[in-house]
């Protein structure tokens, strides 16, 4: 199937920012919140934002499916689909936090082809398409060039279930705290991504995040010339277990740091 993937790209922009207006309004009222789990939070945003994406997406692309965060009980990777987190960091807007983005990717035939990371409480939108390069705001961005550990600044993120994960992420913590100038944790992994792409951290890990947390990310980090793989090295794939993005110039020596860290355990 051939795209316009420049025009789809610019009408998607205006779709995702139109959503980021509803978010706006949205964070200075009082949040309708329930539970999806004990940590994982959902708010009445976090559902009006998905139920528009889809409706004006598919305006756009009627034969379009989609795999979105608060619908995807039943949802599969097809032909076209929209791969959608409409408010990433929920739990930061039910607490006032800025930290919040809207994640929109485009898998076509088989791949990534266009993604989107919106943070409109921040006010930037990262954008890219396959073999297009990636952008922040309409100026081309490009990963950091550090090559020392000891000069990088890295990002993590905590799973909904720590209790699965809570050893492998302090021990990996402390080596990482060891060997770089810091760790931030601002709670959305499509933000962690982009700011990877765009430079402002040399490295991020995760682990047990979904296909909506990191479609959009990965496609801007390999755009803006970084690296994704697994912790250990091996190729990542959409809802793998972990995931670590790089500059691409340090992903050997943090897969090796991650990866013998867990010896200790």
């Amino acid at each position: 199937m051939n795209k316009d993937l420049g025009h789809l790209q610019r009408e998607l922009n205006r779709v995702i920012e139109q959503a980021g207006q509803m978010i706006i309004s949205a964070a200075g009222e009082s949040k309708n919140i329930r539970k999806k789990g004990r940590i994982d939070l959902v708010t009445e945003t976090d559902l009006a934002v998905e139920n528009f994406l889809k409706e004006k997406l598919t305006a756009l692309e009627p034969a379009s499916r989609f795999l979105a965060e608060e619908t995807a009980s039943d949802a599969e990777l097809l032909d076209m689909t929209w791969i959608i987190d409409p408010v990433d960091g929920t739990t930061n807007f039910a607490h006032s936090l800025p930290f919040v983005a809207t994640s929109v990717a485009l898998w076509l035939n088989g791949e990534v082809v266009m993604g989107t990371v919106n943070t409109p409480l921040l006010g930037e939108l990262f954008t890219a398409c396959k073999g297009g390069g990636a952008h922040c705001n309409g100026t081309p961005i490009q990963v950091s060039p550090i090559e020392r550990m000891e000069d990088s600044l890295a990002a993590t993120g905590f799973p909904y279930a720590t209790e699965l994960y809570l050893k492998k992420v302090l021990i990996q913590m402390e080596a990482m705290l060891k060997a770089t100038q810091g760790i931030r944790r601002p709670g959305a992994a499509a933000i962690d991504m982009a700011y990877v792409a765009c430079g402002r951290y040399e490295m991020f890990y995760e682990y047990d995040l979904k296909p909506w947390d990191t479609a959009a990310g990965c496609l801007l980090v390999a755009e803006a010339g970084g690296q994704i793989s697994r912790m250990d090295g091996s190729p990542y794939s959409l809802g793998a277990k972990d995931i670590l993005a790089s500059n691409s110039r340090l992903h050997k020596q943090a897969v090796d740091l991650l990866q013998g860290a867990l010896t200790n355990i």
